[in-house]
């Protein structure tokens, strides 16, 4: 007895003693973020990554031929500050607006970006010049360090501002591509071929919809989705929801009249299962023999060239992998003992789903999206490269690139392109390699 209250005593005092540290709950996530900061060439990466972004994001402030600030007549302006709030309504101010030649206006004074160049400008006393020639320029501000093309452009501005555009593609694409892989992955994982039941009757009007659907929403709109992308994104995205909320009423219609027929006949009352693992395994195996590249050209030759339809293409075909990956994880997740204790507590599936199984299921998606951005970047530059895809306008590494197929001795040409896009999709690469090691340590070993 004396024992025991001595052991109980010593148990209390230790339990409130407030030297003892308490002990922190573990964390996932941050597990595995500090396995990924273990990995050097990883880690690198990441930081690379984060400096593109960053130049994505200031490109106008880098490289512009305006100036970042000015005084013109005693009266201080932000040109570049300016052209923003234009594009939001505000006027562009008058004393600015009749400048044409921003290099030769007459300021008081003024502060340029590191760049005073547009990818567009063009130099005409400068064509061809290597960043070592002597360059014909007012003054070593307005130099092109990294040379210019046969139309004088400047090569370095290009790169900044082609930034932007390569990692849009990549982060857009790969966006498009998440959401309808984790969508179809995430129902045929769960779902599988025995857990879903639909009344016979709306099965059959549902089938009995699609034609009716597919002519409505696209045949019959086609004109019209195909003048709204040579317009803008914002059209384009304005008309294919029309188009979704068409085939959304139609397909409501459908399961309304499959509810009235299972009440007019009882025999399309009975349930019966819909093999939703089965149907999207088809379709992903479809998809997957459609080559990306071929589509593209082939959309193309109906509708302009624009960036927006290049992302559009590559991420309705580029989800796949990641359908794979979130169903082969459902798979799994769905007979573990929490899922099945969820479903014991009545819980429904879209919040089983939603709550509990989905947001354990999206590891291996992380990594897939790491790759899919590097692919995504990889496909548009080839795109540029061989001239298709963007308008002609629009200064890409790809389209930058192919200036050296017709100018082999302007080394600069194909040098600082292929480096920005060897480094970049390298960096991805490298990324997912990591995001690998530090999701799945065991997966190391095993390559050991």
């Amino acid at each position: 007895m004396t024992g025991n209250t001595s052991s109980n005593q010593h148990n209390t005092q230790s339990a409130t003693n407030p030297a003892t540290p308490p002990q922190k709950p573990y964390r996932y996530w941050q597990e595995v973020w500090t396995r990924f900061q273990r990995n050097r060439l990883a880690w690198i990466a990441w930081r690379f990554i984060l400096v593109l972004a960053l130049i994505a994001i200031l490109a106008d402030f880098i490289a512009n031929e305006k100036p970042l600030i000015c005084q013109i007549d005693g009266k201080i302006y932000f040109p570049i500050i300016s052209s923003y709030l234009e594009n939001l309504g505000i006027p562009f101010p008058e004393r600015l607006r009749a400048i044409t030649d921003w290099h030769n206006a007459s300021y008081d004074w003024a502060i340029w970006p590191l760049v005073p160049y547009l990818p567009q400008n063009m130099d005409f006393n400068n064509l061809r010049v290597g960043p070592f020639d002597k360059q014909d320029v007012p003054s070593i501000w307005f130099r092109h360090w990294l040379g210019t093309d046969d139309l004088g452009r400047d090569v370095l501005a290009g790169l900044i501002h082609a930034t932007r555009i390569s990692l849009s593609v990549g982060i857009v694409a790969m966006a498009i591509a998440a959401f309808i892989g984790i969508l179809l992955g995430s129902l045929a994982g769960y779902f599988g071929d025995h857990t879903l039941r639909m009344r016979w009757g709306v099965t059959l009007f549902t089938i009995l919809a699609l034609i009716p659907a597919w002519f409505y929403g696209c045949e019959v709109r086609s004109y019209a989705l195909q003048q709204a992308l040579n317009r803008s994104i914002f059209h384009f995205l304005g008309e294919a929801l029309l188009s979704l909320l068409i085939i959304a009423v139609i397909f409501l219609i459908a399961w309304a009249l499959g509810r009235l027929l299972g009440w007019l006949i009882p025999v399309f009352r009975k349930r019966h299962y819909v093999p939703l693992d089965i149907l999207i395994s088809r379709f992903i195996e479809i998809v997957v023999t459609i080559p990306t590249i071929f589509l593209i050209i082939g959309i193309i030759a109906i509708a302009r060239p624009s960036l927006f339809l290049v992302m559009a293409v590559i991420g309705l075909t580029g989800w796949t992998g990641i359908a794979r990956f979130v169903r082969a994880e459902l798979l799994r997740i769905r007979a573990l003992q929490y899922t099945e204790a969820a479903r014991a507590l009545g819980y429904s599936h879209v919040r089983i789903l939603l709550r509990h199984v989905l947001p354990n299921g999206l590891t291996p998606v992380l990594i897939a999206i790491a790759f899919g951005v590097a692919s995504a970047i990889l496909i548009e530059a080839t795109l540029s490269f061989l001239g298709l895809g963007v308008p002609p306008d629009v200064v890409t590494w790809g389209s930058m690139l192919s200036l050296s197929r017709r100018y082999p001795e302007d080394w600069w040409l194909a040098v600082f392109p292929g480096m920005a896009i060897f480094l970049t999709v390298t960096a991805l690469n490298l990324i997912g390699e990591g995001l690998i090691d530090a999701i799945d340590p065991r997966q190391r070993q095993l390559n050991r």
